[in-house]
C-alpha cells in the first residue's frame, strides 16, 4: 500500500483525534509514500470524499466515532473497487473497531495500522443501507432516544445501558413476521436484533460469540412476555455462557437473509442510525470489506 487518505471528524471524542493529528500524520508518513488528511465539516462530507477518492487510493482510514465510520462504510460498500479500510477510533463506543481488535487509543491504533495486517470481513445490508454491527427494531431502536447528549458525554458507554433500562419500562409490543432460510417467526415482540459483530454499546453484550467472518447473521427476538428475561440473556452472555437457542421468552437463530415485516411499521436502527422503516430485507455480504485488524480474531 502506497497512497493513504485519512477522513477525519475533527469533533470526535472531545477533539482528541484532531489534537493528535500531527503525530498521526508523522507516523503514517514513516510507512506510506503519500498521506492526505481531509477533515469533515458536516454530515455527508465523508461520503462525498469516499466517492471521489476511493478509486485512487490503497488505504482509506476513517478517524472518528461510530457515526463517522457508518457514513464511510456506507459510501465504500457499494463501490466496485474498494480500497483497504482502517479505523482510528474517536467516539464513545467504537463498536466496529473493537470487533476488529483495534486499540482504542488513537496513536496505538495507528501503530496497528502500520503493521498492515489485513482480513476480509462480512458486513450486513438492509435494502440500500449497510451495517457493521447491528440492525434492530423495537427496544434497541428506542434506547438512544432516552440518552441526552450531556449524559452520553458524562457517562460514556454506560449511558446506553441507562437508556436501555428506562426504555424497558416503557416498551410496547408490536406484531413481527420474519422469514429466513433457517427459521421463521410470527407473533408479538418488543425487539428484533440482528447482529454481525459482537459489540453493541462498547461491550460484547448480546452476541459475544458472533464473528464477522462466519457468513451468518445472529438473530434475537425478544417476545412480548420476555422483558424481564432480557437481563438474564445479557448476564449469561457477559459471563460467556453457552447460548440458549430458544425458550418461551426468546428466539435465537442464525441466518443469511431475512425478510422482516412489522405492524405497526417500526423504525430501523442500523449501527445507531435511524434512516428507514420496516418492511425490510436483511442480508449478509460475506468477505465484502478488506480491513486492517489489530488483535484479531478476538478471543
Amino acid at each position: 500500500m502506497r497512497k493513504v487518505v485519512v477522513i477525519l471528524n475533527p469533533n470526535a471524542g472531545n477533539k482528541k483525534l484532531i489534537n493528535s493529528i500531527e503525530k498521526i500524520e508523522e507516523m503514517l508518513l514513516s510507512q506510506f509514500e503519500e498521506v492526505a488528511i481531509h477533515e469533515t465539516k458536516k454530515e455527508g462530507d465523508g461520503a462525498k470524499l469516499v466517492e471521489q477518492m476511493a478509486g485512487d487510493v490503497d488505504l482509506l482510514i476513517g478517524a472518528g466515532g461510530d457515526g463517522t465510520i457508518y457514513e464511510l462504510v456506507n459510501a465504500l460498500a457499494p463501490l466496485e473497487r474498494r480500497p483497504v479500510f482502517a479505523i482510528i477510533p474517536g467516539g464513545t463506543c467504537n463498536d466496529f473497531s473493537r470487533t476488529l481488535g483495534i486499540n482504542q487509543h488513537p496513536v496505538k491504533a495507528v501503530e496497528q495500522i502500520l503493521e498492515q495486517n489485513t482480513q476480509k470481513v462480512d458486513i450486513g445490508r438492509s435494502d440500500n443501507r449497510y451495517f457493521m454491527n447491528f440492525w434492530g427494531i423495537g427496544l434497541v431502536s428506542k434506547v438512544s432516544d432516552n440518552i441526552d447528549s450531556g449524559t452520553k458525554q458524562l457517562l460514556g458507554r454506560i449511558s446506553y445501558y441507562i437508556g436501555a433500562g428506562q426504555t424497558v419500562l416503557e416498551e410496547e409490543p408490536f406484531h413481527l413476521k420474519i422469514e429466513s432460510e433457517t427459521n421463521s417467526y410470527e407473533g408479538d415482540a418488543v425487539m428484533l436484533l440482528i447482529g454481525n459483530g459482537s459489540f453493541l454499546g462498547g461491550i460484547q453484550s448480546f452476541f459475544p460469540y458472533s464473528s464477522v467472518q462466519d457468513g451468518d447473521l445472529d438473530v434475537l427476538i425478544i417476545k412480548q412476555t420476555s422483558i424481564a428475561h432480557l437481563w438474564t440473556w445479557l448476564q449469561t452472555r457477559l459471563q460467556n455462557e453457552a447460548p440458549t437457542e430458544e425458550n418461551d421468552d426468546l428466539v435465537y437463530f442464525r441466518a443469511k437473509e431475512l425478510k422482516v415485516e412489522a405492524s405497526p411499521n417500526q423504525v430501523i436502527d442500523t449501527d445507531g442510525e435511524k434512516l428507514s422503516d420496516t418492511p425490510a430485507t436483511v442480508t449478509i455480504l460475506p468477505n465484502h470489506l478488506e480491513v486492517i485488524v489489530g488483535d484479531f480474531p478476538l478471543q
